[in-house]
């Protein structure tokens, strides 16, 4: 059996807060480099991680956890990590939360469970903040997990406008074993706008035992002196960072704010080096780069769809190239690799149409659709094959589109006069997988060259 991590201290600590689809493993590890005591993940729940399975990544050298209906990674973490990374945990079940708890206990340094956030996904599913209003599921969430793994569990709140209702609650919430609470300055009804209440943290911190991370203060947080003002006003000694660090990770840097040029060139290494997805990449390289998306540089970014091209944006596509040949010599596997056939109990939908054209026939080709290397919608390669078909007198000649989809990807084939043309790769959606098709199609008409697919990277 793996080893559990090292017990962990929350005393004194500045931690990287838990933000959607920023805290992500690239970011996590920049945090780090930079000066973070700790990092949390961002929220992830508890039904995701309980149909992933967790695999060694061997050519990575990280512990991956793979929804296994589509090949997303769910989860991913490194050695480097490892005693210092907190999984934020979206819940609203003891059960599953104990499930899930045991799942990852060897991989992280702790558990905490997401009692803050005021989104309608998680309110209607019972979790995040409609646990402040639940403190018996709350408080059962947390003792299960207390008594039932051997690493920390926190949680993360907000407040309540009444203080001394804020203060009842948490010591509910202490009473069940929790190493430490982190508390938001805020109610879930305020925003980044609303002052954050710092002196209702103060109160928190000086009734309680347990240490209390404060939180809410990105505001007043441009700079790394600017944390120890806001551990004085909050009376805590421990503090969490979200928006600060989301627009410059460097605000964890005793000697000072690095230009966001530089943040961006550090975190993309750690993209690259971890296979980090070009969606989340290009989503936490906005957060950094903010009202400069308008700027000529900006713009080019913007078109940029995959992470080698967003790495040619700084200078560091060789860099990209370089890593890429070495994890393929290795044999990475990831989502361009995965396919139905890899699920356990696939099911497939549109069945007859499965068997009619998957394998009858087909001209086959591995065309990956890629949005971003098409300007205008008259440039889409449906557009273009129907545009084709009417320029060399086959007007009469309509496309025919068939379609099925296992487990959350989609296949399409096109039947062009009497002749059928697919992509291996599989799609997330039936858009996409019906260009992907059409793609295919052209290239066997040599209405487009092979060698310009491969050079774009739609060929693989």
């Amino acid at each position: 059996m793996a080893e559990l991590n090292k017990p962990i201290s929350y005393e004194n600590k500045i931690i990287l807060a838990p933000m959607v689809r920023v805290c992500t493993l690239p970011m996590r590890l920049l945090a780090l480099h930079y000066g973070a005591d700790l990092v949390y993940t961002e929220e992830l729940i508890d039904f995701k991680l309980l149909q992933s399975t967790r695999q060694i990544n061997d050519v990575l050298g990280t512990i991956d956890y793979v929804d296994q209906t589509d090949g997303t990674i769910i989860f991913r973490t490194c050695s480097e990590e490892k005693n210092r990374v907190i999984l934020q945990l979206g819940t609203c079940d003891p059960d599953r939360a104990l499930k899930v708890a045991q799942l990852v206990q060897h991989d992280v340094a702790g558990i905490d469970i997401n009692m803050g956030c005021p989104k309608k996904f998680s309110l209607d599913g019972g979790m995040g903040a409609a646990l402040l209003s639940n403190e018996q599921k709350a408080t059962n969430i947390l003792t299960k997990l207390v008594e039932g793994v051997n690493i920390p569990i926190t949680c993360k709140i907000r407040v309540f406008d009444n203080l001394q209702k804020t203060i009842d609650l948490v010591n509910k919430l202490v009473s069940t074993g929790i190493s430490a609470i982190a508390v938001h300055g805020r109610t879930i009804h305020e925003r980044p706008q609303h002052n954050n209440r710092n002196e209702m943290i103060k109160s928190i911190s000086q009734s309680v035992s347990i240490p209390v991370i404060a939180n809410g203060g990105s505001r007043e947080i441009e700079k790394y002196s600017d944390i120890a003002q806001f551990k004085k006003e909050t009376h805590c000694n421990s503090v969490m960072i979200a928006r600060a660090a989301e627009w410059n990770c460097s605000i964890f840097r005793k000697e000072g704010l690095l230009p966001k040029d530089d943040v961006i060139k550090s975190y993309l290494k750690y993209a690259v080096d971890y296979d980090n997805s070009a969606s989340n990449t290009k989503y936490c390289i906005q957060n950094i780069i903010r009202e400069l998306q308008e700027s000529p540089l900006g713009k080019i970014f913007l078109r940029a769809e995959t992470l080698e091209e967003i790495c040619k944006v700084w200078d560091m596509d060789e860099y990209y190239r370089v890593q890429s040949k070495k994890f393929q010599a290795k044999g990475l596997q990831n989502r361009i690799h995965f396919t139905p056939a890899s699920i356990s109990g696939a099911k497939t939908h549109n069945s007859s149409c499965k068997r009619k054209y998957e394998d009858d026939d087909v001209t086959l080709m591995r065309c990956v659709f890629l949005r971003g290397r098409y300007l205008s919608d008259t440039d889409l390669p449906k557009t273009r094959l129907l545009k084709w078909l009417r320029e060399n007198g086959k007007s009469d000649i309509v496309p025919r589109y068939y379609t099925w989809y296992e487990n959350k990807l989609f296949r399409s084939v096109v039947v062009v006069d009497d002749k059928k043309y697919s992509s291996t790769y599989w799609e997330k959606n039936k858009k996409r997988a019906e260009q992907g098709a059409a793609l295919v199609c052209l290239c066997k008409l040599g209405v487009i060259n092979e060698g310009h697919l491969k050079e774009n990277g739609s060929l693989r």
